[in-house]
């Protein structure tokens, strides 16, 4: 199975998944369908399916035309009831496609927006996760509540640490440094901003991640470790006890980073 970064605007990943010995292609949050429609004419595909995580919309921008144009099934939240899902999904739902070569489970994950789905599949060892979590970061938290968004970042934490995590930002850099101011003496953090630098100077992307290495360097799946919650009190200059506070304080550390 292939799983491509279609880059679209400035910094999000449209991901493409296809089979190597079939036409069928699934895209993950289109937010431009001229870039998904030039890689399937390029490529010789044929759309079978849309998945959407959340209704922001350099995520769903590109679904009617792509639909209109393919005829292809669209699924997302039943939170979100977006008009151009043909589909909508719960949390712990289950999708099977390609006969079940893929399968995901649905968790829901508020924070990021209130609706915000994530597919998960676990034989593949795949997630995608749309904004909620990004390689050594998390979305803003735009609708969510601190401790609903710290559950779903604890929900996506807790899944198998081989998991490959698909985010859909090229954030991988500034968030890095964010890691680093948290957690300076951090060797894997510097590791990975290293090599982080030396594909990006490549034009080469930073993603998948993985979880072993989110919870080696992601400040923001870390808040239960005393030197980060002592860190984000000391940053932030507050008194809080509560992981989902030491969450909230630190996700306002980051929007002013």
């Amino acid at each position: 199975m292939i799983i491509h970064p279609i880059k679209a605007f400035s910094d999000n990943y449209i991901w493409a998944i296809h089979q190597k010995k079939d036409a069928g292609l699934i895209v993950v949050d289109p937010g431009d369908a001229k870039p998904v429609i030039a890689y399937i004419n390029a490529n010789g595909l044929r759309l079978d399916a849309i998945l959407i995580t959340h209704y922001h919309h350099d995520h769903i921008g590109g679904v009617n035309e792509l639909k209109n144009k393919y005829h292809c099934p669209v699924y997302g939240s039943s939170y979100d009831n977006l008009e151009c899902c043909d589909h909508y999904l719960s949390d712990q739902d289950r999708l099977n496609l390609w006969s079940g070569q893929l399968n995901f489970e649905l968790l829901h994950v508020p924070g990021h927006t209130l609706g915000h789905i994530a597919y998960h599949d676990s034989q593949k060892k795949l997630l995608f996760c749309g904004d909620t979590l990004f390689r050594a970061g998390c979305g803003r938290m735009f609708e969510g509540e601190p401790e609903q968004f710290y559950n779903s970042l604890k929900t996506l934490a807790n899944l198998p640490i081989d998991t490959q995590v698909y985010c859909t930002h090229e954030y991988t850099l500034s968030n890095l440094a964010f890691a680093q101011h948290i957690e300076p003496s951090n060797h894997d953090i510097k590791q990975l901003l290293q090599e982080c630098k030396a594909l990006r100077e490549k034009d080469l992307v930073t993603l998948p991640s993985n979880l072993a290495s989110e919870l080696k360097c992601n400040p923001f799946l870390r808040c239960h470790i005393p030197s980060v919650s002592e860190s984000v009190k000391q940053l932030a200059n507050v008194n809080v006890k509560k992981e989902y506070e030491i969450f909230a304080s630190m996700r306002r550390l980051k929007d002013n980073f």
